[in-house]
């Protein structure tokens, strides 16, 4: 990764984009990928997508690759007359870790840093003590009333975040807040930037989509993919590492930081789309793991798949360790072996290509 590319990651990363507030993000996104695409555009909710044209010209087929450009978050809820806020969740927020943490609220101002309220344990009863809810939440934001808290530019319903950004860690290892999935809007930009540079044009028309609201129910892949009419999707999200202590593999698979891509299969993956993603992989040395889907996948590939009269679609996922938390953590080799096999696959689809179940014969 050069110094270029790392800095437009950490950018992408630092910038706050809860579900349903992803324009700044997006921003940043669409600015990158101007470079390495014959088109870049958006929609009405802020789904964009940049698209480089296949050499196979109107015989192209429409080759999607998608990732979600949202994060988790909280909202603000209610605002007492003493200046503290309670909040709400956006996406799947874990009020387990929320105690005691910095957040910063996306005022009509600009940003507003407060912390959650921690009280100390020297005066907290912690006789069967539980995970809080989320109305027992507060943020403080070191107003004193809730004119301050307007004043200041807060509001019931502005976004925030967690105040943590990325880091890089020894042995190639990123950790912070919102690399679920804002390192999958990296990923598909780079697979872009490697097929830019190849001497010779892919046969497919390439459509790399960051979308939006994934973490609230997948309504942005929805939207786009209804609109692009991809004639096949590979869908680039994160999955659960198991390899840290107390996570049970029987019940939630063996997939290890470090080992690569995991392939997903049943549900909304279409086998031979798997079937080619494998291929491409063992023809260019990319290691993989797999993973079974018995119901849903839970990204963005089960809205995607069910589009119009189907799309055939697969999930790639970066495996990751502490989801949905401000130490996500990834192995930059894991996000190398994704570029290389959503690059490899967009250069195997021909026009003569047909990802479809043969039933009649």
């Amino acid at each position: 990764m050069t110094d270029a590319e790392k800095q437009f990651l950490f950018d992408l990363i630092a910038t706050p984009s809860p579900s349903g507030f992803e324009a700044a993000g997006q921003r940043i996104w669409a600015g990158r990928v101007r470079a390495v695409a014959d088109e870049v555009d958006h929609d009405h909710y802020g789904n964009t997508w940049a698209l480089r044209h296949g050499a196979a010209g109107e015989q192209a087929p429409r080759l999607m690759l998608e990732a979600h450009a949202d994060e988790i978050g909280f909202m603000v809820h209610h605002i007492t007359d003493e200046g503290f806020l309670h909040v709400v969740r956006i996406g799947g927020s874990d009020r387990a870790i929320a105690r005691g943490r910095r957040v910063r609220i996306l005022g009509e101002r600009g940003p507003v840093v407060g912390v959650i309220g921690n009280t100390a344990i020297h005066i907290r009863d912690t006789k069967d003590e539980k995970v809080p809810e989320w109305h027992d939440l507060f943020v403080d934001i070191g107003a004193s009333s809730r004119d301050e808290v307007l004043a200041r530019g807060v509001r019931v319903g502005h976004p925030a975040v967690y105040a943590d950004t990325v880091e890089e860690l020894p042995g190639g290892k990123l950790v912070g807040r919102a690399l679920d999935n804002r390192i999958g809007g990296f990923i598909i930009a780079q697979v872009l930037a490697r097929l830019a540079a190849d001497a010779t044009r892919h046969a497919a028309t390439v459509l790399a989509v960051n979308a939006v609201q994934e973490e609230i129910g997948g309504n942005g892949a929805r939207m786009v993919t209804y609109r692009l009419r991809p004639d096949v999707a590979v869908v680039l999200d994160v999955t659960h590492a198991t390899d840290s202590p107390g996570i049970n593999k029987a019940q939630h698979g063996d997939v290890r930081l470090g080992g690569g891509p995991a392939l997903t299969h049943g549900t909304a993956n279409h086998p031979k789309v798997v079937e080619r993603l494998i291929a491409v992989a063992e023809a260019d040395g990319i290691p993989i793991q797999h993973q079974a889907s018995s119901r849903y996948t839970g990204t963005d590939t089960d809205d995607v798949f069910v589009s119009r009269s189907g799309v055939p679609s697969a999930l790639v996922s970066l495996p990751m360790r502490y989801m949905h938390s401000p130490v996500e953590m990834v192995d930059l080799a894991d996000v190398e072996r994704c570029v290389h096999l959503l690059a490899a696959f967009a250069r195997s689809v021909r026009a003569d290509d047909a990802f479809r179940v043969e039933i009649l014969g």
